[in-house]
């Protein structure tokens, strides 16, 4: 169904909550929580950077090359990525770029200029590419671009071809500009200050380039300035901070490149924590739930993979009123709102398949699709959604940049190892059986001792001792238990005494 517009926002709060030790950025919407952004101190995000790194190997057969930039992983540069970037510009200014052989393009221990597109997400390192933007307010900086973009959200033919020709005077040589949504209605004046503070941030790139690499030669802006600069546009009522020291950093930014909403930022300082007075903190903890229950008594389970995530929508407890069909089709209906708001929320990404419940009507399905499509309108994030596939399911894509709220919260369950599932205490006890019998054929032991969980261990001294009894028959030995507290479930140990 293509691409999805930013619709204006209405009635937003920016909650800024700021620590030692980590930002949280989340925006409120008519008092429901839409978006969290989280960045620790420890662990900064890495996306818009600029290094100065060194090739340190070229892979021809994967058309791709790994680069160190001073992280403990080195990151990723795929050969398409060594071309100019034209995402945000409309088809019709496109240009066709063939990609060429990699081995073509860099060598082993060259030094190359690069940005970051993708945070490192699991076991896989930063995604880079050579194609730097420097963006701003209104304005991305091309360097070593003549072009001029104008962002597909400006609708309206004469404004674009207004802002372009505004534009135009700023492009050199040096490089070119697209020109972003927040830009639409915005004078000569504020375009060529944005466009004058880009040229100065490119020529201190361009001097740190001088430097010895692996070397960091641009940072973007913290979390709650990168924030309040990418939201301009929106129609926020209140931007609202509890650090003194943040609020001053905003205020000035506001004062020098945003004064339409200077007034607009506020300090925080009541006894109540400010994500506690508007519930984000609870709202948090159900975002790293699977399930999502609907108002109607339906529920949603999100299932996060490292290929894909899948949401499954099932009636529940709503039967509605009236047939079947109907009740179904208010279910899929309601669930294209959580749908959306949860993508948001969790920053869930890259191939999302929705198992929306069978309906039998055309215009059902049809009318699902439009309500899922209007609901991602609000979303700022680019996402695609294709049509009902032949098993029924929607497949659709959102473009994934940082790490899923569930990635940055949580760590990989020590006993299950992401799987979701343990053995059960029945097949443990059995395992142990099979353990007792190789070591009783492989040495000559006098007794064996177990060393296990609470769990197993109550049930071999409970409902499994007859097994137990029949196993100290079977290999003529004394089998004692030893309860360990601290150990999980799975583990256990058999000692030969």
């Amino acid at each position: 169904m293509g691409k999805h517009k930013v619709k204006t926002k209405i009635g937003s709060d920016l909650l800024i909550n700021v620590s030692s030790t980590e930002a949280r950025v989340a925006l409120v919407e008519h008092g429901v929580l839409q978006e969290v952004h989280i960045e620790r101190r420890m662990k900064l995000g890495l996306v818009g950077n600029i290094y100065k790194g060194k090739v340190s190997r070229v892979l021809p057969g994967m058309q791709a090359a790994f680069v160190d930039i001073g992280l403990e992983k080195a990151a990723f540069l795929h050969a398409s990525d060594i071309v100019p970037h034209t995402e945000c510009v409309a088809d019709t200014e496109k240009g066709h770029f063939v990609v060429r052989d990699i081995a073509e393009l860099v060598r082993q221990g060259q030094d190359i200029m690069v940005q970051v597109v993708k945070d490192p997400i699991g076991t896989k390192g930063a995604r880079l590419t050579t194609d730097i933007t420097l963006p701003s307010r209104y304005l991305v900086f091309m360097p070593g671009s003549s072009h001029i973009g104008v962002s597909q959200r400006i609708e309206s033919e004469e404004e674009r071809a207004r802002l372009k020709g505004v534009t135009m005077p700023f492009v050199d040589d040096d490089g070119g500009f697209i020109i972003r949504t927040a830009a639409e209605g915005v004078g000569s004046d504020e375009l060529a200050q944005d466009a004058a503070f880009l040229r100065r941030v490119w020529a201190k790139v361009m001097e740190r380039r001088k430097r010895k690499s692996p070397q960091l030669l641009y940072q973007d802006l913290p979390l709650p300035v990168r924030i309040v600069r990418d939201f301009v546009g929106t129609q926020l009522e209140r931007i609202q901070v509890d650090s003194c020291e943040t609020h001053r950093e905003l205020t000035q930014f506001a004062a020098e490149f945003m004064p339409e909403i200077a007034d607009k930022i506020v300090f925080y300082n009541a006894s109540v924590p400010i994500l506690d007075q508007y519930d984000v903190e609870k709202e948090i903890q159900k975002a790293l739930q699977r399930k999502v229950e609907l108002k109607s008594g339906g529920y949603l389970i999100i299932d996060q993979t490292e290929a894909m995530t899948t949401i499954d929508i099932n009636t529940g407890a709503f039967v509605g009123h009236r047939h079947l069909d109907d009740t179904i089709f208010n279910t899929n209906l309601e669930a294209t709102q959580a749908i959306a708001r949860q993508l948001r929320l969790r920053n869930l990404g890259g191939i999302i398949i929705i198992d929306f419940i069978d309906m039998q009507h055309e215009d059902h399905k049809n009318r699902v699709l439009a309500g899922l499509s209007a609901a991602l309108s609000h979303d700022r994030v680019k996402t695609n959604i294709s049509g009902f596939s032949g098993l029924g399911l929607v497949e659709m894509t959102r473009k994934r940049t940082r790490e899923s709220l569930g990635n940055v919260l949580c760590a990989e369950c020590p006993s299950c190892h992401g799987t979701g599932f343990m053995r059960t205490v029945e097949t443990i006890c059995y395992d142990v059986f099979r353990e007792i019998g190789r070591l009783n054929r492989a040495y000559d032991a006098d007794a064996f001792l177990l060393y296990c969980s609470p769990a197993v261990h109550h049930a071999l001294s409970g409902d499994e001792s007859h097994l137990l009894a029949e196993m100290e028959v079977a290999v003529g030995k004394r089998i004692r238990l030893q309860s360990e507290p601290m150990y999980a479930q799975d583990k256990y140990d058999v000692v030969m005494a």
